[in-house]
C-alpha cells in the first residue's frame, strides 16, 4: 500500500464531530462493543451513465491500518466544549480512544469491478463504535475515487484507441486529492501522469515537456524550440500555441528538420487552444507534408468524454489527449454521493437485529441485514446480479428491484462468483494488494465483459439487471410494514 499525506500520520480524525459525539453515547450507554454490520452504497449512476468502477478500496485498507488517536489528537479532543463551555469528551473516554484500533472485519468488492447502484462496495463488521467512527473517512475515499475512475474510464472510452495522459495536479482539490484522482484515473485506463508526486507515490509513468513560459522566456519562438532541442533532442513534443499556432507548426518542423540532421526527430506537438478538429487536420497535413508522419498531435485544454467524441466524430488527426481539470474534479458531476448506513446490530444476548430506514424518498431506503451480491455468469458473461442477506435463509429464486428490472431465470447454465471477498478479518488485512497496472487490466477486462468496448457501448449496463433474493425482499417488505405502523 502507499502512503498519502493524509495518512501518514493517525488518522482518527479523519471524521466529523456528531461521529464522536455518536460515540461518546454509545460508550455511555454500553453499546461501544455490541457488533454491527454497516454498509457503503451509492444510489445512482453518476455522469447519467450505465455504470461505476469500484475504486479505493487499497487506500480504504491504508486508512483503516493507520487509523487510531494519538496524543495530539486526544489533547485536541480535550478543548472541545459544548453550548455551555462544558467538555464534550471527558478523560476517561479520551482514555478510551487511546488504545482504540479498529479490530473488526471488512469485506470488499475488488477495485476495477464493475458495479450498480445500492450494491454495497464495502461491508464493515465490527464494534459499534469503531464501526461508526470509520464512516467518514471510508466515504471519502471510496466516494472520490469510485466517480474519478468511472470518469477516467468514460473519458478513454471516448477516446479509445487513441492515449489518454492525466494532467490534473494544479487544477485537483488539494496535494492528496491529486495524488488519490491520480491513481483513480490510471486504474481507470490513462496511460501516465504529468505528477511527479504521483510517479514516485504510486508508481505511475510520468509524461510531459514544456509550457507556454518557457516559449516566452525566450526572443522568439524558433530559438525557444531549438533551445528545448539542445538540452532533449529525444523528447521534443512542442507546444505550438504560444502565439499563431499554424507558424508554429511550421517552426516545430523546422527544429524537427534540424534533429533528424543529427540523427534524432521531431516526437510530437501539443495544440492546447483554439478549433482543435480544424487545427489538428491542418497540422496533420503540415507535418505530413514535410514527412513528418510519425509525429504525433497531442490535445488539451479543457477537454472530457464529450469533447473528445466530439473531436473524434470530425476525425481530428489527434493520437493523444491531455486531460486535467474536467477529470479530477468530476466537473459535470463532482460527488457520487455514496452512503455508509447500520443494517444490522446484536442485541445484548447475541441475536442479530435487522436495521432500515424508512424516507420519504424511496431512493434513501435502506436495505436491511449482512448484504452479499452474487453476480452470474453465462458462458463466461455477466448475467445478472441479486442481492441478498446472509442471515435470512435463501430460497434461491430472484425478484426485481423495480419496474425496470427483470428476474434473473436461474437454470443449471448460470455460475456464480460472491462479489463482495475478505479482506481485512479482525482489523489486519488478509488480502494482497494488486499492482496499480494490474487494477487496470481488470477495468478493461471487466469492461469488455460487460460489451463495453467503445464509446458506442457506454449504455450497455443500463439492459443489467440487478435483484433481490425472494426471501430477503420479502422481509425487508416485512420491516418496511412494521416501520409504518410504528410511527403511524
Amino acid at each position: 500500500m502507499t502512503r498519502s499525506p493524509a495518512t501518514a500520520t493517525s488518522t482518527g480524525l479523519v471524521t466529523d464531530l456528531y461521529q464522536l459525539t455518536m460515540a461518546y453515547a454509545y460508550w455511555k450507554h454500553g453499546l461501544a462493543e455490541r457488533e454491527a454490520v454497516f454498509h457503503l452504497s451509492f444510489r445512482e449512476q453518476p455522469f447519467a451513465g450505465s455504470f461505476s468502477l469500484c475504486c479505493g478500496l487499497d487506500s480504504a485498507l491504508d486508512f483503516l491500518t493507520n487509523w487510531r488517536f494519538d496524543a495530539t489528537d486526544l489533547h485536541y479532543l480535550e478543548t472541545l466544549t459544548d453550548h455551555t463551555d462544558n467538555r464534550l469528551f471527558p478523560n476517561d473516554f479520551l482514555d478510551y480512544l487511546s488504545g482504540l484500533r479498529y479490530t473488526g472485519d471488512i469485506d470488499a468488492i475488488p477495485e476495477g469491478t464493475i458495479v450498480f447502484p445500492h450494491q454495497p462496495l464495502v461491508r464493515v463488521r465490527g464494534p459499534l463504535l469503531a464501526a461508526q467512527l470509520i464512516e467518514s473517512g471510508l466515504l471519502n475515499i471510496i466516494n472520490y475515487q469510485t466517480l474519478i475512475c468511472t470518469k477516467a474510464s468514460r473519458i478513454c472510452l471516448a477516446a479509445a484507441p487513441t492515449t489518454v495522459l492525466e494532467f490534473g495536479l494544479r487544477r485537483a482539490q488539494g496535494i492528496d486529492g491529486a495524488l488519490a484522482a491520480t491513481r483513480a484515473s490510471y486504474i481507470g485506463g490513462c496511460r501516465a501522469t504529468s505528477s511527479l508526486w504521483a510517479g514516485k507515490q504510486l508508481g505511475i509513468p510520468v509524461r510531459g515537456t514544456h509550457a507556454h513560459s518557457w516559449v516566452l522566456a525566450f526572443d522568439d519562438e524558433p530559438t525557444a524550440f531549438a533551445a528545448f532541442a539542445e538540452v532533449y533532442p529525444d523528447n521534443c513534443v512542442f507546444l505550438v500555441d504560444t502565439f499563431d499556432t499554424l507558424q508554429g507548426i511550421q517552426h516545430a518542423i523546422q527544429v524537427g528538420q534540424r534533429l533528424r540532421a543529427t540523427g534524432h526527430d521531431l516526437v510530437g506537438i501539443r495544440l492546447d487552444s483554439g478549433d482543435l478538429g480544424t487545427l489538428s487536420h491542418q497540422a496533420r497535413q503540415l507535418l505530413d507534408q514535410a514527412n513528418f508522419h510519425e509525429t504525433v498531435i497531442v490535445a488539451s485544454n479543457d477537454l472530457d468524454e464529450h469533447a473528445i467524441a466530439h473531436w473524434k466524430s470530425q476525425q481530428a488527426p489527434i493520437g493523444i489527449w491531455g486531460v486535467g481539470t474536467r477529470l479530477v474534479t468530476a466537473s459535470d458531476q463532482p460527488s457520487l454521493g455514496g452512503v455508509y448506513k447500520l443494517s444490522a446490530l446484536r442485541t445484548s444476548q447475541g441475536e442479530w437485529q435487522h436495521k432500515l430506514k424508512r424516507s420519504e424518498n424511496d431512493e434513501k431506503l435502506t436495505l436491511p441485514g449482512m448484504l452479499q451480491v452474487r453476480r452470474y455468469h453465462r458462458n463466461g458473461t455477466p448475467h445478472g446480479d441479486m442481492l441478498y442477506d446472509e442471515l435470512t435463509e435463501q430460497s434461491n429464486c430472484a425478484v426485481p428491484m423495480n419496474e425496470n428490472t427483470k428476474p434473473i431465470v436461474m437454470d443449471k447454465s448460470l455460475a456464480a462468483e460472491e462479489l463482495l471477498t475478505p479482506v481485512m478479518r479482525a482489523g489486519s488485512v488478509v488480502t494482497h494488494s494488486p499492482s496499480l497496472l494490474q487494477l487496470q487490466q481488470r477495468t478493461q477486462d471487466q469492461l469488455t465483459l460487460f460489451g463495453i468496448t467503445s464509446w458506442q457501448h457506454r449504455d450497455r449496463g443500463k439492459s443489467y439487471h440487478v435483484t433481490t433474493e425472494r426471501n430477503f425482499f420479502d422481509h425487508t417488505q416485512t420491516l418496511l410494514r412494521a416501520a409504518k405502523e410504528t410511527t403511524s
